[in-house]
Order: C-alpha cells, then sequence, then structure tokens
C-alpha cells in the first residue's frame, strides 16, 4: 500500500515501469470503477475530490497491480508510480474500438485481444497470420491455407484490416488479401473490434482487425533480438524445408527511441497427410515473404511527441510445381512438377507510412493525435490459360493507394456530477483503387474515393459504474470514374461494353450507442447498437455493367446495423463471456453463381448469430479454455423468399479449446483444438453440381502445439507442430466453392523450430 499526500484539485498521475520507461493504457480503479486509463507519456489527470481518501488500483498488461492511497491534501501536481513486471497480470487494453486507450471493461461491445505471448505461441505453429487469427479469434473464418483470405469473413460479412489505424483493405475491389499484409514479428497485440463500426470508415461492416505494431519499451541505448528457424513436413520431408531469420534493433537515448527490423520466411512445398504436393491454386508453397519495419519515437516535452512508421511487406510465391485439377468431391486438384508462365502472384509489395503528433494536453483537459499517412498496395492474381471473365489468356492485378489525415481530439470534463469524455475530430481519405490485366487490357476502371467525414463520441458514466457511450458520424463520399469499357469475353472486342464515367456521390450519416454496467466483475452486461457504412465490391459490380451510364448501374452503399447484447463474467478461477448478435442491412453483397460468375445481388440481409468463452487458471502451472461461435445469414428475393448466404460470407460454426501447462517457468507447452463444423444448406443446380460457393462442409478437427524452453534471458528454443496427428482434411474454402480447380487438401504435419537471443 503506497499513501501519498497532495494538496491541489487536479494531480497528475504518471504510471512507470521499474526502468523508468512510461507506461501506456494503465488503468486506475476506484471501489472496481475504471477513471480512466493513461496516455501514451503514461500520464492520467485525475480529480482529487473524487477519491475522498479511498484506495486506487492501478494496473496495467504485464504488471503487478498497485495500491494507493492518496490524500486530499495538495503538495504536487505530478505523482509518479512504478508497477513491477509481472505476466501472470494480463487486464487487458484496447485502442481501436473509441480511437483512444481504454479499458475493455468500460467499452460495450464484443472485443478479442492477442496479447504479445498468444502471437509468439501462434507464430511457433504457423507464421501466415490468416492461419493464425483465424485460429484464435471467435466469430472469424479460419484459414484458407491459401494467399488470399477468401471467405474469412467475421460475423458473416467484410473486415476491415488496419494496421495502426492505416487501412489495408481495399473495399472498393475486395482482392481478400488483406490480413496478410505484415509480418507478425513486428505485431505487439491485435485487437478485433466485431460488429459494424464507421469509426474507421469504408469496409468495416464486419468489424475491425487492428495490427499493433511493435515499440520499444526498454531504457536500453542499444539491444535487440534474433530469431533463426526452419520448418518442415517431419513425415514427408522431400522439399518441404523452409527457414525464417528475423533480427530486430531497439534503442533509447535522451529524447529518441526506434526500433527498427527485417525478415526473411520461406515456406517449402506443401504437401497434404498423404504426401502429396498440394495443388498450387492461390497456394503458399515456395513463397518468400520478406518484411522491413522502422519506428521512430522523439519526445518533444513530457506530453508531446512525434511517432514515424514505416512497413515493407511483400509475398510472392515461386512455384516448381503447377496444378494437375481434380474433380470435386471425389479426387482433390494436387501438384505436379512444371513451371507456370505468369508472374509471381502474392502480394508484390505493401507499403505503409504514417507520421503523429500527440499532445496530451493540448488545452485544457484535451489531448491531440494528428496523423497523416500513406499506403500503396498491390496484389497479384495467378495466371489464367483461359479465362471465363475475358477472352484468352491473361493474369490480374489490384493496386491501390490510399493517403489519409485523422485529426483526433479528446476532451475530458464534468456534465454536473457526471464524469464525461468528448472523443471528435475529421478523417481524409483518398482511396483510388483500379484492377488491370498485366498485358494492358482493363479489368476494373480506376475508382478515386475521396471522403471527408467528421465524428463525434461522447462517454459517460452515470451512477459510477454505468457507461454510456454514443456517437455519430457523417459520411461524405465521391466516388469518380472515368469512362471505360468493359473486358472483352470473345474475339473482336465481342461483349465489351462502353459505360460513360462520372462521379457517384454517397452521403450518410451513422450512429452507434451502447451501455455497459461494470460494477461486479461476475456480471458485467453490455447492450449496443452500431452502424457501418461500406462502399463495398462497387468494382465487381462495374466489371460487369450491363448498362451505358453509372446512373443504371445500382452503385448504393451497404448501410449495416448491428445489435448486440452480452457480458463477461469473472469468478475466482474462471473467465466466461457471451453474445448475440443480429446484423441486418437494406442492400448487402450476396454474391452468387450467375452463368459460372459471382456476381453481386443487392438485396435485404440478415444475419444473426452467437459466441461464447470461457477459460480458467485451474493452478500456476495449468490453464484451460476454449471458445464457440455460430453464424448463419439469408438474402430476401424480390418476391419475398429468403435464401441462405453462401460459403463466401458465412462460416460454419468454429469451436476452439485450449491447454496451456507450465512444468517450469522457463518451459511452456500449449495444445489447441480448432473444429470447424458441417453446413448444407444448398440444392445440386440442373447440371446435377453445386453452384459456386454453395457446396456443402463437412466437419474439420486440428490439433496444433506450441513450446518453448528458456535456457536463459537470452536464448530461447521454441517448437510448433501443425496438425500433429496428421490429419487429411480439405479446408472449409476447397468444401464450399465447390470447383474442381479448388478442392485442395490441407496440409499435413507440418513443425516449425526456432532459435531466439535476446540482448
Amino acid at each position: 500500500m503506497l499513501t501519498t499526500i497532495v494538496s491541489a484539485q487536479d494531480v497528475t498521475l504518471r504510471i512507470q515501469n521499474q526502468q523508468n520507461d512510461n507506461i501506456e493504457g494503465a488503468s486506475i480503479r476506484l471501489d472496481k470503477k475504471v477513471l480512466g486509463t493513461t496516455n501514451q507519456n503514461g500520464e492520467f489527470l485525475l480529480d482529487v475530490s473524487v477519491i475522498e481518501n479511498k484506495s486506487l488500483l492501478l494496473s496495467a498488461i504485464g504488471y503487478q497491480n498497485l495500491n494507493a492511497t492518496i490524500s486530499p491534501t495538495i503538495t504536487s501536481a505530478l505523482l509518479t508510480f512504478t508497477l513491477t513486471q509481472d505476466n501472470k497480470f494480463l487486464d487487458e487494453v484496447i485502442v481501436t474500438a473509441g480511437r483512444k486507450v481504454e479499458n475493455i471493461n468500460t467499452v460495450p461491445s464484443s472485443v478479442t485481444i492477442l496479447n504479445q505471448k498468444e502471437i509468439d505461441a501462434q507464430l511457433n505453429i504457423s507464421s501466415n497470420l490468416a492461419t493464425m487469427i483465424g485460429n484464435a479469434v471467435p466469430g472469424l473464418g479460419t484459414s484458407t491455407n491459401k494467399a488470399n483470405n477468401s471467405g474469412q469473413t467475421l460475423r458473416g460479412r467484410q473486415v476491415l484490416v488496419l494496421i495502426d489505424g492505416i487501412p489495408q483493405s481495399t473495399p472498393l475491389m475486395n482482392g481478400s488479401k488483406d490480413i496478410r499484409t505484415i509480418d507478425p514479428g513486428v505485431i505487439e497485440r491485435i485487437e478485433v473490434i466485431k460488429g459494424a463500426t464507421s469509426i474507421y470508415g469504408n469496409g468495416s461492416g464486419g468489424g475491425i482487425i487492428n495490427y499493433i505494431t511493435k515499440k520499444n519499451n526498454n531504457a536500453k541505448q542499444f539491444g535487440g533480438t534474433t530469431s533463426i528457424g526452419t520448418s518442415f513436413s517431419p513425415l514427408h520431408a522431400d522439399e518441404t524445408i523452409g527457414y525464417r531469420v528475423a533480427q530486430t534493433f531497439t534503442g533509447t537515448r535522451n529524447k529518441w527511441n526506434y526500433t527498427v527490423g527485417g525478415s526473411l520466411d520461406y515456406t517449402g512445398l506443401l504437401r497434404d497427410a498423404d504426401g502429396t504436393p498440394l495443388g498450387q491454386v492461390d497456394g503458399l508453397s515456395n513463397t518468400r515473404s520478406y518484411n522491413g519495419f522502422l519506428k521512430v519515437g522523439y519526445d518533444i516535452n513530457d506530453h508531446s511527441g512525434l511517432t514515424l512508421l514505416y512497413n515493407y511487406f511483400g509475398s510472392t510465391q515461386h512455384a516448381k510445381y503447377i496444378s494437375e485439377t481434380g474433380v470435386y468431391g471425389q479426387t482433390p486438384t494436387i501438384g505436379i512438377e512444371g513451371a507456370d508462365p505468369g508472374k509471381p502472384a502474392g502480394t508484390p509489395y505493401n507499403h505503409n507510412a504514417m507520421l503523429t503528433y500527440s499532445n496530451s494536453k493540448i488545452f485544457s483537459n484535451t489531448a491531440l493525435d494528428v496523423t497523416a499517412y500513406v499506403n500503396s498496395f498491390s496484389s497479384m492474381n495467378r495466371f489464367i490459360a483461359m479465362g471465363s471473365s475475358w477472352y484468352g489468356p491473361g493474369q490480374t492485378m489490384i493496386k491501390s493507394n490510399k493517403k489519409g489525415l485523422r485529426t483526433n481530439f479528446n476532451s475530458a470534463f464534468n456534465i454536473g456530477n457526471i464524469p464525461s469524455e468528448l472523443t471528435y475530430g475529421l478523417d481524409l481519405l483518398n482511396d483510388v483503387t483500379y484492377q488491370d490485366l498485366v498485358d494492358g487490357r482493363v479489368y476494373i476502371p480506376k475508382l478515386s474515393m475521396v471522403n471527408l467525414a467528421p465524428y463525434a463520441q461522447l462517454k459517460m458514466d452515470f451512477f459510477e459504474n454505468f457507461i454510456f457511450k454514443g456517437g455519430i458520424r457523417y459520411e461524405n463520399a465521391t466516388v469518380r470514374v472515368k469512362s471505360f469499357n468493359t473486358i472483352a469475353t470473345g474475339p473482336d472486342n465481342e461483349g465489351s461494353i462502353p459505360v460513360s464515367g462520372g462521379d457517384i456521390p454517397y452521403k450518410a450519416t451513422m450512429f452507434n450507442a451502447g451501455l455497459r454496467f461494470n460494477r461486479f466483475d461476475i456480471f458485467n452486461p453490455f447492450v449496443s447498437f452500431s452502424q457501418g457504412f461500406a462502399i463495398n465490391e462497387l468494382g465487381r459490380v462495374l466489371r460487369r455493367a450491363k448498362e451505358n451510364t453509372l446512373e443504371a448501374i445500382e452503385t448504393d452503399p451497404i448501410i449495416t446495423n448491428n445489435y448486440e447484447a452480452g457480458f463477461s463474467s469473472r469468478y475466482k478461477m474462471l473467465n466466461f463471456t457471451a453474445a448475440y448478435y443480429i446484423s441486418t442491412s437494406e442492400l448487402g453483397v450476396n454474391l452468387v453463381d450467375v452463368g459460372g460468375f459471382l456476381m453481386a445481388q443487392r438485396e435485404p440481409e440478415r444475419v444473426s448469430g452467437f459466441e461464447f468463452t470461457l477459460d480458467a487458471a485451474l493452478s500456476q502451472k495449468l490453464s484451460v479454455g476454449g471458445s464457440y461461435a455460430y453464424v448463419e445469414g439469408k438474402a430476401e428475393l424480390d418476391n419475398g423468399d429468403k435464401i441462405y448466404l453462401n460459403g463466401s460470407r458465412i462460416a460454419p460454426a468454429k469451436a476452439t479449446a485450449f491447454i496451456y501447462y507450465y512444468p517450469t517457468r522457463k518451459w511452456d507447452l500449449q495444445l489447441f483444438w480448432v473444429h470447424t463444423g458441417s453446413r448444407d444448406r444448398f440444392d445440386v443446380n440442373d447440371t446435377g453440381r453445386y453452384n459456386n460457393s454453395e457446396g456443402p462442409i463437412k466437419n474439420v478437427d486440428l490439433f496444433n502445439l506450441s513450446s518453448s524452453y528458456a535456457f536463459n534471458p537470452q536464448w530461447e528454443l521454441s517448437l510448433g507442430i501443425e496438425n500433429i496427428f496428421n490429419t487429411s482434411y480439405y479446408p472449409t474454402v476447397s468444401q464450399y466453392r465447390a470447383l474442381d480447380a479448388e478442392y485442395v487438401r490441407g496440409n499435413g504435419t507440418r513443425a516449425n523450430l526456432n532459435l531466439h537471443f535476446k540482448f
């Protein structure tokens, strides 16, 4: 217990660790009520009159809790407290839900956070981000085992992927390669905000995945981590050996701090449980991935600073095998030796640069964050010898260039006796996206969107523990399209239609409101309503245009209404969460098979589902837990009939379980189970085959193992095994797509062995 005597009405609390590094996101509680969290400088402005000589509880991720009693007699305007590190204390904190640091118990919505230890455990098993979060996040579809994340929706709708708030998704033309846009080794935590939200703009009908990159919290002038490793199939090793090399340097000097690093990751040939090379349709065999990372911070003074971020990621396949097409439902598509005539498929580059100015005391009790960013992204699809969408052979690439400015204020004040705060600001985004064939033919014309969006979010704490959040955002977007011709489907420009260009205006006012009661750990309920805004799949709509003017083409946005109720519960060693949600939209984008093409159908949609999580710390050495998520969705046709949404939108039920065992302080063992259930909603068509994305899905059960051993504070050895029982299976995407070429099995047993050195 620490007692401090002070004598001013307001006092700034500064929370640090034992190395005198400021701790961002530390929680300040009074009688279980969360008063707030510290800013990036580790500071929180406290009104001393509200504490009445009571004890404050100070807590943060990875630190032991600290009780502090502050007397209302004032002698200092700044009080510094030091927390002791202890990884057993994991009081989770989020950033993205309200565009400021908040304790998870104050947010009236469902949130899943993967902290550093959980990311490291999944990275031991696989460096594919789509696999890592697909296995760990309830409500998110499992990995496709490909370079893309097609069908990996969140709660049945598209998700917006961010890196430190920078949008990575390409909603104007969804290339489904946004989840694999950064190396997991530079990620500090992953925040998944579920349900519609327009807080970050276009494309978040299902929610947000925000990758929070690492920053230097070490007082050393120079340090770092070196990692080297190999991956291979222990049962069928021929040509399967891959490798991973990663190097990070960190340091602090005077007002400067930096983190810089790079990685090279090579995946060898992937084989199924029988040792057969996997089919190469957008596969990951023989993939080379590169990542370069730089984050530099400069402290202007005690309450303001600058942060510069740059990250490059590239991942392309240099396949030594080509596909031998199988028969859907009978024999798999496999890999045979051969050369692909096209350019390497994958993500040739993804550049992100960001400059942020932060000031925790710009005026009065107001903080300011201003961020300017650019993102340049390229996606290369596989070469097709005979395309159904265009005449002759071809290979398409999607390019997206974004420039944006985010201005965010947060003001704390009281309304009567009610502690309140207002988060408000303005977002400006220019997104230019297009898709061409490498031979120069235009597949999707250049779409240039300019979006100016002011917003405001009010948070009020009624009766100490009854938290209300409500907000408004005005979307004012315009998409400019130049005149174009749809791509020819036959010789002599056959099937091409000229379309006159112009501007497509989008204006919408989005609302959200939520309540959470967090007085009791045993029952912490919330209810919420939120809306999402998306100009989604516009490129797909335009490339199949049958009319000559934009006015005649259905280009309306998707406005999603999300209703949710849930609660969290902590009782002794048990943690439990539950949520039920309904998501509706008057105009959805249901991709259905029309003449062999996936066409966007603009119909009313209703998606609903529920999720549960449970974990228990049985002892200091043993923890267990799991989750279950179920989602279903239907679209309503013009005649009133309701049809199921297909597999590209709705994932089957998913269950997970884990066992964490720590035989010693140096050694840990983690066993994971991932179950995807069955889903059979559609009949065969007149030809006796299933339409695209309507195939039945059978159960899949996979077990993965992660283990690490620390020889000393510097050296650590880790081992991960994917599919430890060498189960033969088809990923869900291979099943529901119902296409011969994509009927590809999943990985057999693969091992990852890595050695880490910290200095």
